[in-house]
């Protein structure tokens, strides 16, 4: 088959929620992939950071063969021999004292709105169904009812509703604000540390640590979303550390299977998690043996193959580099460790094109709130490869 004939196969017997580029991806190593022509791209997207330590990466797919020739699946009506070194693993790594393991980013979302508001009618004294969850604007936790309906993005809204109640929305990077909104009945505070969707929006510096203060002193428990900006990509393990914080509450997931396999977690501290008793609260896949030594391998190897300070260092001349082009269509470039925006100026018509144009030069990116590109490549890129990169982009540029 050729690439339309695939294209046309998804059009005819394929849901249409999404708009893809039109590639179509048949393999991938490391940084790259080909598709099913043979040609060759540079993945600057990384399944929205769900591949950061690059595509197929060799241990976490042996691991995974490993662990499927011996048990997949049990559900947590019984116990594996995975589940506890990869909780003992993943507490030790992260100074968590709990794990509530899951499958998707939407789940750990979900699981930690139960969890919280537990919390507060348990423990902080909330009078029954009256919890609140402060979250920030256009923020992006996920695509279910309930995380769409505190979204301020009208796309994600538009006529799913009714939806469930007990949230506020505050704008984001504004500490005052997110003081004032809090109420006798604030159970928690639920923020990304860089709003990814949004546009690769980072906050004031201090601001999650201004936000860890003052939920602390009105006993609030503070939630970061990290199932993007975790696990590295920023060029810490996870982005709070840029802040000298540790939150309450994180969502990881992603990066944490490295890309073969759906899982995420919450961790905690004792206090919030120790809420929830058997019946409560689980998934059949959540914690499974498969999933725990996937991503016991997505782990280790991203801590001892360096990928965390590589992507601290190749991120830093990633944007360098864009800085360096000047072109005038680009209103800022920002970012964090390798997780990147371009946003050009409004007048210049939509990033959608430019991510086009670099496709045809091998480049795959993805724009994100008409206005951005996101370049966010495996944390495995190499100084060689971001030049390659930004080779491409700067030809991008100037055929615009």
């Amino acid at each position: 088959m050729n690439e339309q004939e695939y294209i046309e196969l998804e059009q005819r017997y394929g849901a249409h929620n999404y708009k893809p580029l039109d590639v179509v991806l048949a393999r991938g190593q490391g940084v790259w992939v080909w598709d099913v022509a043979g040609k060759k791209y540079l993945d600057c997207l990384s399944a929205y950071s769900a591949v950061n330590q690059g595509h197929c990466h060799p241990k976490i797919m042996d691991a995974m063969i490993a662990q499927a020739r011996q048990l997949t699946l049990t559900s947590r009506a019984f116990r594996n021999d995975q589940l506890g070194h990869f909780y003992q693993e993943l507490c030790e790594l992260t100074h968590s004292h709990k794990v509530l393991p899951m499958n998707s980013g939407a789940e750990a979302v979900e699981t930690v709105i139960k969890t919280v508001r537990k919390w507060g009618y348990k423990v902080k004294g909330v009078a029954e169904d009256q919890a609140e969850i402060i979250v920030c604007e256009n923020n992006f936790h996920g695509r279910t009812i309930t995380i769409v309906g505190f979204s301020t993005d009208a796309g994600s809204r538009d006529g799913f509703g009714p939806f469930t109640p007990g949230f506020k929305i505050i704008p984001f990077g504004d500490a005052d604000a997110l003081e004032r909104a809090i109420g006798p009945n604030t159970v928690g505070f639920m923020v990304e540390p860089i709003q990814g969707e949004a546009g690769v929006i980072i906050p004031p510096d201090g601001y999650l640590r201004r936000a860890k203060e003052i939920c602390e002193k009105h006993n609030v428990v503070l939630i970061l979303d990290e199932i993007q900006t975790g696990l590295g990509r920023t060029g810490k393990l996870l982005a709070e550390a840029h802040d000298g914080i540790e939150a309450d509450l994180t969502l990881i997931g992603k990066a944490l299977s490295g890309g073969f396999y759906p899982v995420s977690a919450v961790l905690s501290n004792t206090e919030v998690m120790g809420v929830l008793q058997p019946g409560e609260h689980g998934s059949t896949f959540g914690g499974n043996p498969l999933a725990c030594a996937v991503a016991r391998a997505a782990l280790k190897v991203l801590v001892e193959e360096g990928m965390i300070e590589n992507a601290a260092a190749m991120g830093a001349y990633f944007q360098a580099g864009l800085k360096s082009l000047g072109d005038s269509k680009v209103r800022e470039i920002r970012g964090r460790g390798l997780m990147i925006g371009l946003e050009f100026h409004p007048e210049v018509g939509g990033a959608r094109q430019y991510c086009e144009k670099l496709r045809e030069k091998g480049l795959l990116c993805k724009e994100t709130h008409d206005h951005v590109i996101r370049f966010a490549p495996p944390l495995v890129i190499t100084r060689d490869e971001v030049d390659w990169a930004l080779e491409r982009i700067a030809a991008a540029l100037a055929d615009g």
